[in-house]
């Protein structure tokens, strides 16, 4: 079997929506997902770099074919790869959003969001906010080869931030890297898991 890392999104879990239709696709070409709890310490105590060195713990363990991030794990990717050198599948990422993470949220400490693994509201602490909006993993172009994979309509993120970051990367970026449009996809890109499944094999074959 090839292994792949693959990496959830923010208030989201292994056991995913995009991760479940994702797995059985994969295997039928003897692709393996491991695919590690980022919610740590826990998500209403979540930390960007605690989060970043369990991700490059488990990457070191399963010496990955690929690394495939989805959203906030797009970012978490990106750090992995600064110390593992895996080619990227990055899917609707976090990219060029810094300024959003504390933008977007109310004031108040905690802050109540819709956590999608646990289907409520649960709290999560402000200072994770303002980590995020430092966080710079994105800043530099990766020197991996790299697939970004973004809908049109992402009620998220947005395609403008990813699409203008993608354009500061291109002249830097490694032989066969592309970005992938998707007409009309959302942020979940679960009506597209077949456009990602596509992608991780192009980078793991």
């Amino acid at each position: 079997m090839l292994p792949i890392l693959y990496l959830h999104g923010f208030a989201s879990s292994p056991r995913s929506g995009k991760i479940e239709l994702l797995r059985p696709l994969l295997a039928r070409d003897g692709i393996e997902m491991t695919t590690p709890d980022l919610n740590v310490p826990s998500f209403e105590e979540l930390d960007f770099e605690r989060v970043v060195a369990h991700a490059v713990s488990e990457a070191r363990r399963v010496s990955p074919r690929a690394i495939v991030g989805s959203s906030l794990g797009g970012l978490v990717a990106l750090a992995v790869g600064k110390s593992i050198d895996a080619p990227l599948v990055l899917i609707a990422p976090a990219l060029g959003v810094a300024d959003h993470w504390l933008s977007r949220i109310p004031a108040g400490d905690p802050i109540v969001v819709f956590n999608y693994a646990r289907g409520a509201e649960v709290p999560i602490h402000r200072r994770f906010f303002e980590q995020m909006s430092r966080v710079d993993a994105d800043r530099e172009p990766p020197r991996q080869r790299v697939i970004v994979i973004m809908g049109t309509d992402d009620e998220s993120v947005g395609f403008a931030p990813v699409e203008r970051t993608w354009s500061e990367w291109s002249p830097h970026l490694a032989p066969g890297s592309r970005f992938v449009r998707v007409e009309g996809g959302d942020h979940g890109l679960t009506a597209h898991v077949d456009v990602i499944a596509d992608a991780i094999r192009d980078v793991t074959r």
